[in-house]
């Protein structure tokens, strides 16, 4: 088969699936010589590539899908390669006549797989399931984690204080939904178990949050949260000894720096999205087992039981442990 000389990735959100799209732009590059590599994106998720040395171009997603199809069509593309796999990307597909190989959501078994609270989706990585639909090109793994680059080097000194400066555990407290976050006395035990100072990471959206839980805990915590910028605070996540975090994109790009990760899950499971932790060294996924979990896909304002226990009786100490080890 002739090899395809410019192709078009397409992943409009969110953050998590965007980042776990990385692998499949450097292995089109670099198994796929001479091949121009394009992605397409919201404009909100740009930062995810903006600095990425296997990507030739970033578009972005247009207000009118019309101008977005007449900039498609501009680019003469070999091919695309859809990982979304909804009814724009279809339309896209179907008016621009571009040859094109699509990600499989499985969206009915997933469904199921959340109605009857069965594991009817195979635990494959989100990643090896994006890797299938450029397998038809003669794309492989490569077996190594997801890439993100951080457009410029911060010093340490400008974003903690001294008592932070020499090591500190990242726990990223943030979360778009209520029920993938654990609450505030759960995060104050769980820091003032751990041997290292800790730094709370997150958005202006749990700032809050963190200033209570810093309060609670002393000079030990120090909340960062709403205090960075998002490149700021992945700054922060690649200089941390550990990190300990909710299934939220700021927690998946923290693979990209082979850091110990645990990662806490509520209300979602990661076997039916496909995003636990990817080829690192040193991860933990910590969850319970009860009946009403999981109770959504993507996370709720609020526990629909009411009793929230999915995050009340998560094992603390196996946190604790796992971060307390010899880094």
């Amino acid at each position: 088969m002739h090899s395809p000389k410019k192709i078009l990735v397409i992943r409009f959100s969110s953050l998590g699936d965007v980042i776990y799209t990385t692998p499949v732009v450097r292995c089109l590059k670099q198994q796929l010589p001479g091949a121009i590599i394009h992605f397409i994106t919201k404009p909100q998720f740009k930062y995810i590539y903006e600095g990425n040395p296997y990507l030739d171009k970033l578009l972005l997603l247009k207000k009118s899908l019309n101008e977005t199809i007449a900039e498609i069509k501009s680019e003469k593309y070999d091919c695309i390669i859809d990982l979304h796999s909804n009814l724009r990307t279809r339309i896209i597909k179907l008016r621009t006549g571009i040859r094109s190989y699509t990600y499989n959501k499985q969206t009915i078994r997933k469904w199921l797989s959340l109605k009857l609270r069965k594991q009817l989706v195979p635990p494959v990585h989100l990643v090896d399931r994006y890797l299938k639909a450029a397998a038809p090109l003669g794309i492989v793994n490569d077996n190594k984690p997801i890439d993100y680059f951080i457009r410029k080097e911060y010093q340490l000194s400008h974003l903690l204080p001294a008592s932070h400066q020499q090591g500190y555990i990242g726990f990223i407290i943030g979360a778009a939904h209520f029920t993938k976050r654990m609450p505030n006395e759960k995060i104050i035990s769980v820091c003032r178990q751990l041997n290292l100072p800790v730094v709370l990471l997150g958005g202006a959206d749990v700032q809050q949050n963190g200033a209570f839980v810093a309060a609670e805990t002393g000079d030990k915590v120090y909340n960062a949260c709403g205090a960075t910028s998002l490149d700021e605070s992945v700054f922060l996540v690649s200089k941390a000894s550990a990190i300990i975090g909710f299934d939220t994109g700021l927690t998946h790009i923290a693979e990209a720096f082979n850091k110990p990760i645990a990662s806490i899950w509520g209300s979602t499971v990661p076997e039916l999205l496909g995003v636990q932790p990817y080829k690192i060294d040193r991860s933990l996924i910590a969850g319970v087992h009860i009946s009403c979990r999981p109770c959504s896909k993507y996370g709720l304002p609020k526990c629909p039981k009411g009793h929230f226990k999915c995050m009340y009786e998560i094992n603390e100490s196996q946190i604790i442990s796992f971060c307390n080890q010899p880094m």
